[in-house]
């Protein structure tokens, strides 16, 4: 018999979990406390208890190439930066090709979830669950994977505010918030640097007569729109990776900082912080500078007390006749329908290992998806996560090293400002190689210089695309070559909506491309050489160089 899983939530992370069960013969199924799939990216006017909600405009942070699904690519006509309605159009999409709705049981809470009294042996749970009606029901699985995400609960920390109980406008968290229209002539403070924070604050700025932007620490600010128009995120490759693994930390930071400085003065527009770039998790807004230079935000430090309708900073400025407090101050994470014991939450921090599984369980059949905060897209690595899980659950993936694991984990997130945004931060790259590792499906950079230097130099130099996980292993996907391959066509195809006479300027990054691929290269041919001296034999660098030469622009 095919072991039953259950899948807590329907959203990003709850639709490829569903995947990934059916991909290894598990039988899963979802359980979804709303009427439909989404989760944080299903936009509702009126918000639902215990769920993020969106406002009306929000776009995507990440690129659509960065952002999809391994084996089920973002239509090409799809703009790079997605609206959210967008990005629900592609969940439909993914959940239709997989047929994976059938398998989800909508309007059913999860009430408990609790190991059976022979869990030792059979690993398995007892799920109560309830329906719109308040019938409730009891179920045996023998796996539960919990997909309901970090933006759970609203953080609205009031205590911190003194005379907020007395302020004679409104208040609420940014969850709240949906449009701007309804505040057109208003004063305004939104309190939070995040992406939210900015978000709404220039959102805010078009209509009302003055927004304050409250921050403690100020924050280094990113742009979707990269080098040439490039979306951001495309810089975010393997050689830039391995550059940072070997710099000391304080020169990426200064490399990285002067880098963003070029683009507008951090110190000027009252933003630099005491921290350094990699320091904290930034936050991406292209408008904000501008709206900053215009005067129609106004930067200010943390709030020191409010008085009526003032409001009195750290520095001592007052601003009088605020109509409105938006608290852009993130979300809290819990699992009520776990037992107390099993996997406590102290300070937005749950102790997992690889951010997965609770250590210590007699049995690995209990798993949480996409409990991280990456500088890029949570649906990839939840993928990934999906993918090593479900193996696990089979039996053909193992777990090890725990201890040793979690030890590191704390030394990472040390490098991190002290606060509940970066408990579960975990770096792109490096945590989706560490799981792709544990399923087998991690690319080999020499076994594809071997075979296929062409796509070998897309994934050294290229953006770390969801497609590169699918070039091997377990979960092998026959287009995954051509998808990489034609990221850059698809980028550049959603931008060409008008057509031209004027031929593009031919700039030459060959010099570029062969000088850092060489270097690369070499690093990696000394290091398995040493390893591997067999390959002296069989790496002849005339075949290698003609097999590249057709694939150079294709990357620039």
């Amino acid at each position: 018999m095919s072991r039953r899983v259950c899948v807590i939530g329907g959203g990003s992370s709850g639709l490829t979990s569903i995947k990934s069960c059916l991909d290894e013969g598990l039988e899963p199924t979802c359980f979804e406390s709303s009427d439909d799939i989404g989760g944080l990216w299903r936009f509702k006017e009126n918000p639902e208890a215990d769920r993020a909600s969106i406002y009306h405009s929000v776009i995507i942070n990440t690129s659509k190439e960065m952002m999809c699904f391994s084996d089920f690519p973002i239509p090409a006509h799809f703009p790079n930066y997605m609206h959210n309605s967008l990005i629900m159009d592609y969940f439909r999409m993914y959940a239709e090709h997989f047929q994976l709705t059938k398998h989800i049981r909508f309007q059913i809470r999860v009430l408990q979830v609790k190991p059976r009294p022979d869990f030792s042996r059979s690993g398995q749970w007892d799920v109560e669950t309830e329906n719109k009606k308040g019938e409730k029901e009891k179920h045996i699985f023998d796996a539960v994977m919990i997909c309901i995400g970090h933006h759970c609960h609203p953080n609205l920390p009031l205590h911190d505010f003194p005379g907020i109980d007395k302020f004679k406008g409104q208040y609420f968290h940014s969850r709240d918030y949906k449009t701007a229209e309804e505040w057109r002539g208003k004063r305004v403070v939104v309190i939070g640097i995040g992406n939210s924070g900015g978000d709404i604050a220039v959102e805010l700025s078009r209509v009302t007569k003055q927004v304050f932007l409250s921050t403690r620490r100020g924050a280094w600010i990113l742009n979707r729109v990269g080098q040439q128009g490039v979306p951001m995120d495309f810089q975010l490759n393997r050689v830039l990776k391995m550059a940072q693994s070997v710099l000391p930390f304080g020169l990426v930071c200064r490399l990285g900082e002067n880098k963003i400085n070029q683009r507008f003065n951090h110190s000027l527009y009252s933003l630099q912080p005491k921290h350094r770039l990699f320091s904290q998790h930034p936050t991406v807004n292209d408008e904000l500078p501008n709206r900053i230079l215009s005067g129609t935000v106004q930067v200010k430090p943390n709030i020191r007390r409010l008085q009526g309708s003032s409001i009195e900073f750290d520095d001592g400025t007052v601003e009088d006749n605020i109509d409105l407090v938006v608290f852009a101050t993130g979300y809290n994470f819990s699992f009520p329908f776990l037992p107390s014991n099993m996997l406590p939450v102290s300070g937005n921090k749950a102790n997992l290992y690889k951010y997965m599984f609770p250590p210590g369980l007699e049995r690995p059949t209990l798993v949480v998806i996409g409990l991280v905060q990456p500088l890029g897209a949570i649906m990839p690595i939840s993928e990934m996560q999906a993918r090593w899980a479900t193996r696990v659950f089979k039996g053909t993936s193992l777990l090890f090293d725990q201890t040793l694991s979690l030890v590191r984990d704390e030394t990472r997130i040390s490098l991190y400002v002290t606060s509940q945004r970066h408990t579960i931060q975990v770096d792109y790259i490096d945590y989706m190689d560490q799981i792709a590792y544990q399923v087998g499906a991690r690319p080999s950079l020499l076994g594809l210089l071997l075979r296929d230097p062409g796509v070998w130099l897309c994934v050294l130099l290229g953006p770390c695309t969801p497609y590169q996980y699918r070039l091997r292993g377990p979960g092998q996907w026959d287009g995954a070559r051509q998808a990489i391959l034609t990221t850059w066509d698809r980028m550049a195809g959603a931008l060409k909506t008008r057509p031209s006479d004027i031929p593009e300027p031919k700039q030459s990054s060959l010099p570029l491309t062969l000088t850092v691929g060489a270097a690369a290269l070499a690093l990696g041919y000394y290091w398995n050489i040493h390893n591997h001296p067999s390959l002296l034999i069989t790496l002849d660098p005339t075949t290698w160089q003609d097999k590249i030469k057709p694939y150079l622009p294709v990357l620039w």
